[in-house]
């Protein structure tokens, strides 16, 4: 449910008719989460500033922007050694065109890049991230189908820093978050990362599609227990879903939103602006 319906209901603040529930029950729809939509909503009440409908949207834009706050420092090459990102995620939700769209952004930005196929659950992902780097024009570190994907991606960062690469972008298997058995490999995949150095891998980022609304959440929960991430892509923001979850990520996790993805081309991959998120997510044109 939209949440631009919020600023018709916000304008029962001028008669006192404001229902509370109905409030609640709209920002939880929307993906924000129940522990954000509570707290909104109870210094919704306690404010002086609210008295009407533009003055509680502008207070709900700056909560929402204020989660992401203070942002990560910007993505750089390390000067010594390959800056490694580990990709994770539930099947279907566009990591491996996710990289590939990182890739060419950090490859047009000036940078080297080294893909490493490690999604050797399906025959089909090796292909799809290697045609992926012909496209591009940067290398892939590939392996044969079912291989161990904790051993490719040790050699691909050995691979990696032997040809003085700024950044390696390590894709896996995408995972029902449920399964314990998966959700252990990936544990292994990071762990084998780290005989190279104990802040291997750098960054750990989940791929989440907007459009699987309070799934995300669930499934951000599960990958961060079990790998500890550092950020958040959202991809589909192009579809149904608005991306609220990153929202309700961020507050319960605190886990930020890197990137979003809104299109299918290779230039669809944009940094995440919490400003330009909020007024996207409450139907808002920009001042």
């Amino acid at each position: 449910m939209p949440l631009g319906i919020l600023k018709s209901l916000f304008s029962r603040l001028r008669s006192n008719s404001l229902d509370w529930d109905e409030i609640l029950e709209i920002l939880i729809l929307a993906d924000l989460g129940v522990r954000f939509s509570e707290q909104f909503v109870n210094k919704l009440k306690q404010s002086n500033r609210c008295r009407d409908e533009q003055s509680a949207l502008q207070f709900l834009r700056e909560e929402i922007v204020s989660l992401f706050y203070p942002s990560p420092p910007p993505l750089t090459p390390h000067p010594d050694r390959p800056r490694t990102i580990l990709f994770v995620g539930v099947n279907g939700t566009g990591k491996t065109t996710t990289i590939a769209k990182l890739a060419h952004r950090l490859k047009k930005a000036g940078h080297s890049v080294l893909l490493a196929a490690a999604d050797t659950f399906r025959a089909a992902a090796i292909e799809q991230l290697s045609l992926w780097a012909e496209k591009i024009g940067v290398p892939v570190i590939r392996s044969q189908y079912q291989s161990d994907p904790a051993a490719l991606c040790y050699d691909a960062y050995q691979a990696a820093r032997s040809r003085d690469v700024d950044f390696l972008l390590c894709d896996t298997a995408g995972r029902l978050h449920t399964r314990q058995n998966l959700m252990r490999e990936v544990a292994k995949i990071a762990r084998t990362l780290a005989k190279h150095g104990p802040d291997l891998p750098d960054e750990k980022w989940i791929v989440v599609d907007a459009t699987t609304g309070s799934n995300c959440l669930s499934q951000a929960k599960e990958f961060h227990e079990a790998v500890g991430l550092t950020g958040v892509i959202l991809t589909k923001m192009d579809g149904s879903g608005k991306g609220g979850a990153a929202a309700a990520i961020r507050h319960e996790l605190g886990i930020p939103t890197r990137f979003i993805a809104n299109g299918e081309n290779l230039e669809s991959l944009h940094p995440f602006d919490p400003e330009n998120y909020a007024n996207s997510l409450l139907e808002l044109t920009p001042a």
